[in-house]
């Protein structure tokens, strides 16, 4: 839990956005930014889960602090549009460094004790955390913005990031067995993720998902366009970070009850935000941040089921592939920021809650799975 508070303390999150906008760029630079990180995350994804896989789960989180630490210390050295790239292309290798290696080496601790039913649980508990070390995070940017403008609230993030990295060296690793190479490590991944029709579907879901989380690169953007004064949008967006703890939780956590199906409550959750979006009032923050908790459970709920049904040593391989997928799919939410703004990216969160219903429900068991939200009834 520790990794994940200063792993997500970094106060240059809120004021990025904003950092590039204040030197200068304009929204379609801003969406190339972004899509040179997913860039590079596409390529990365699965080479570096494959890593993780044959060597360490630990050293990649460790390795991942590490080159995020290097990216700030970039934007802070060299602002403008091509240091900004050199520092996304930096965090989008330590992206890639602990997407799947996280979860991997999570689940593969809990089975050692045989607990890996527990995955889910852990897992929102874990993301909650994380996204509740933004409230600190907003506050600190707030502060260090008033003193030191962009330049102190990146140095900052710098130093969380390496003291996460640190942090992570504690992290407990199960032994176990290694792939006979580095190749037979990918191959193993990116077969049981093609030819695993319950893996397929679920990874393609959770990629979809992934996507959705581009979203929250424009959440300052957001609340400037809807009239909040700069200095305050690490507080007014305080909201976000808070619900989606609280929806993360309940995605890992609830049991027993009526379950209520994922794709309608993503579907709803996206026409709110869509209507928001045509308001544009300050107050529509409020509704971003019940969309964005909506988002966090059924994300939890779905990454839950995909590593329950992984059965490979590749655990982290097959998880890179979502993430390289979500990375793929992630485009499309920036160019539809650029063509439509928020209305558009609504239309887009629709697309996975359609695939839903068909990727997660399969045949009922005995106990509720995570693909469904489950409601205790009163």
């Amino acid at each position: 839990m520790g990794w994940a508070v200063l792993a997500d303390t970094v106060p240059i999150y809120p004021l990025y956005a904003l950092l590039f906008v204040a030197t200068g760029l304009s929204d379609v630079e801003v969406s190339a930014l972004f899509a040179i990180w997913s860039a590079v995350a596409v390529v990365a994804e699965v080479p570096l889960g494959a890593f993780a896989d044959r060597f360490s789960r630990k050293w990649s989180v460790v390795a991942a602090g590490a080159c995020q630490a290097a990216g700030y210390a970039v934007w802070a050295l060299l602002p403008g549009f091509a240091g900004f790239a050199a520092g996304f292309v930096l965090w989008g290798v330590g992206g890639a460094l602990s997407s799947g290696a996280l979860e991997a080496l999570l689940h593969d601790g809990l089975a050692a004790v045989g607990a890996s039913a527990q995955f889910g649980r852990v897992l929102g508990r874990v993301t909650a955390v994380g996204l509740l070390a933004q409230v600190p995070a907003a506050l600190l940017a707030t502060a260090l913005f008033s003193v030191g403008g962009f330049a102190l609230a990146g140095w900052v993030s710098v130093a969380t990031c390496l003291g996460a990295a640190l942090v992570a060296t504690r992290l407990p690793e199960t032994p176990r067995p290694e792939p006979e190479s580095y190749l037979a490590a990918v191959r193993s991944g990116l077969s049981e993720t093609a030819r695993v029709p319950g893996v397929r579907s679920v990874v393609l879901v959770v990629a979809a998902l992934a996507a959705i989380d581009a979203v929250e690169e424009y959440f300052p953007l957001i609340a400037a366009d809807w009239r909040v004064p700069p200095a305050w949008v690490p507080v007014a967006t305080l909201a976000i970070p808070l619900a989606g703890a609280a929806g993360a939780a309940l995605g890992g956590g609830a049991s027993g009850g009526r379950r209520l199906p994922l794709g309608l409550l993503l579907g709803g959750a996206a026409v709110l935000l869509g209507v928001a979006g045509v308001v544009g009032h300050p107050a529509g923050l409020v509704v971003v941040a019940l969309f964005y908790g909506a988002y966090r459970l059924v994300w939890v709920s779905a990454e839950a089921r995909l590593q329950a049904r992984i059965t490979g040593d590749a655990r982290a391989t097959v998880t890179s592939v979502a993430g390289l997928g979500g990375e793929v799919f992630s485009f499309a939410v920036y160019a539809g920021w650029v063509i439509g703004g928020v209305v558009a990216v609504a239309v887009l969160v629709l697309v996975p809650a359609v695939l839903l219903p068909f990727a997660l429900h399969g045949r009922e068991r005995a106990r509720p799975e995570p693909d469904d939200v489950v409601v205790s009834p009163p």
